[in-house]
Formats: C-alpha cells, sequence, structure tokens
C-alpha cells in the first residue's frame, strides 16, 4: 500500500494538496494541530473514496509526534509522496516561533522521513517567494548557520549572525524560507541517491485566510499582487497542481528545484526595488 502525508491539511494550500493526494495514493494521513478542522477535512475526503483517509493531529514541531506518524505511515504501508504545508507566517508568531515552525521544523521533518524513502517516493517542501525577492544569497556565516537548523542553538546563532533584523518576523520568516530552499538542494542528494526525490514549491501571493491576515498588515501584499503580469491572487488549488506534478511519476526526474508559482512575478520585478 503507498503512503501519503499532508501536512497543514485542515486549510489553505495544505487543504487543496490533501484533496490531490487522494488521486496519488492508497493511504493518506492528514496532519494539523487544529482537531476540529482536521476532523472536517477527513470526512469531505472520505466521501470519493479514492483513497484511506486517516486524521493525524500534532504540532508540526513535536518531534514524538512527527516520530508516531512515522511509525503509522511504516505500519501502514510504503512512503510515497509527502506535501509540506504546514507553516506560519510573520503576522501569526514571533520570529523564534517563525524559524522554529517554518525551518527547523521542516528539517527534522526531512530527517526523520529519510529512512522510509524508497525509489519513488517524493516530497515537497513549501517555502516562498519572499527569499526570491532579496536575489542576493547570504554570506557565508549567514549561510552556515541555515544549513544547519537542527543545531540545539540554531536560534542563538542566527540572532548572533544577522543581529537585530532577524527579531523582525518578516525578516525572520524571509530568512527561514531561504533556508528551506537550501534544505532541499542539500537533501536532493541523499535522497536521489535512495532513488526518492525532494522538491521545494514558492507561493507568491495566494487568496487563503493566512494570506487575507497577511494583507491586511502588509500594504506590499497588494502591491505585490499589481506588479504580477497574470493581474490576480493565485488560487490555493493552483499551488496544489503544482505540487502534485511535482509529486507524481511524471516528474521522475525532477530532484532538488524550487519552483515559484507566483504568477510571474518575481520575473517582472527582477530587480526593482521593493518598497517597505
Amino acid at each position: 500500500m503507498t503512503v501519503g502525508i499532508v501536512t497543514g491539511a485542515a486549510r489553505g494550500m495544505g487543504r487543496a494538496c490533501a484533496t490531490r493526494m487522494v488521486e496519488l495514493v492508497d493511504c493518506v494521513l492528514l496532519v494539523d494541530r487544529d482537531e476540529a478542522l482536521l476532523a472536517g477535512a477527513v470526512e469531505e475526503l472520505k466521501v470519493g473514496g479514492a483513497a484511506d483517509v486517516e486524521p493525524c493531529a500534532l504540532d508540526i514541531t513535536d518531534a514524538d509526534g512527527i516520530a508516531r506518524m512515522v511509525s503509522r505511515v511504516a505500519e501502514r504501508g510504503t512512503l510515497r509522496a509527502v506535501a509540506h504545508a504546514a507553516g506560519v507566517s510573520p503576522t501569526m508568531a514571533d520570529w523564534q516561533t517563525v524559524v522554529t515552525v517554518d525551518l527547523v521544523a521542516t528539517a527534522k521533518l526531512t530527517e526523520t522521513l529519510f529512512p522510509l524513502a524508497a525509489a519513488g517516493t517524493a516530497l515537497v517542501c513549501f517555502a516562498s517567494m519572499a527569499p526570491l525577492l532579496v536575489p542576493a544569497e547570504g554570506d557565508a556565516a549567514q549561510n552556515a548557520v541555515l544549513d544547519d537548523p537542527l543545531d540545539p542553538r540554531c536560534l542563538d546563532r542566527m540572532h548572533e549572525v544577522f543581529g537585530p533584523e532577524i527579531e523582525d518576523p518578516g525578516m525572520a520568516y524571509m530568512w527561514a524560507k531561504r533556508g528551506v530552499h537550501r534544505l532541499v538542494r542539500r537533501e536532493s542528494v541523499r535522497f536521489g541517491r535512495a532513488g526518492a526525490r525532494i522538491c521545494s514549491v514558492s507561493p507568491g501571493i495566494i487568496d487563503t485566510p493566512m494570506g487575507r491576515q497577511e494583507a491586511a498588515a502588509r500594504p506590499t501584499n497588494d502591491w505585490l499582487v499589481q506588479q504580477t503580469p497574470l493581474g490576480r491572487e493565485g488560487r490555493p488549488e493552483e499551488v496544489a497542481a503544482a505540487t502534485a506534478f511535482l509529486l507524481s511519476e511524471e516528474a521522475s526526474f525532477v530532484n532538488g528545484i524550487d519552483v515559484p508559482v507566483d504568477g510571474g512575478v518575481i520575473a517582472a520585478l527582477g530587480t526593482q526595488a521593493i518598497p517597505s
């Protein structure tokens, strides 16, 4: 039996990915910390009957919970696909939580799932277009910290290297998601040697509850929509479609890349300055 995992599955882009995941595997574990919304997602997806769907209520930062989830995957069958959409945005948390959820937890999940990786396994991690708005890479010291998110001193080291600017949740988010880009490139070598693949997607401005919360707090979001060549926000199902392709057998030779799903805004902006 093939098994899929969708994190952040109760809402937004994660929920849209869950809808596509039931077409790819025999059994889907839906992961979210909101038990009520998760139960609703499970019931909705069970109606179609395309795959066995079961809830897995946990916080993605809970190492013990992730270990139990991995054990459940091993009990059910072979890990085939993972859409890791769980995350927090800058208006949702302080900088330490942003880094812990968006980067450290992604690294822990990847590390914990690796022993289950086999030929045909594919993972997609959700990054963001935020780092792509600042084309310059970090310096050697910054990259060294981003590349070692499992160091118990990760947060302290980030503050030492990035200074007070990292205390801005928006900056923390940008650097955390850049860390995800770098993680995927590194892990693609290890996963590839096991016959597995790992990629990332970088959503642009997407019409989700999280996206609307960010838009209300950041006028930059409206400006970015105006600069988007397609002239609109994206929809969760459009990001899910790109994710489904990367997880599919049709993408069997695609590994270690990031796919922006942004309506072309990064291409349009180039090196144009982003307003504060």
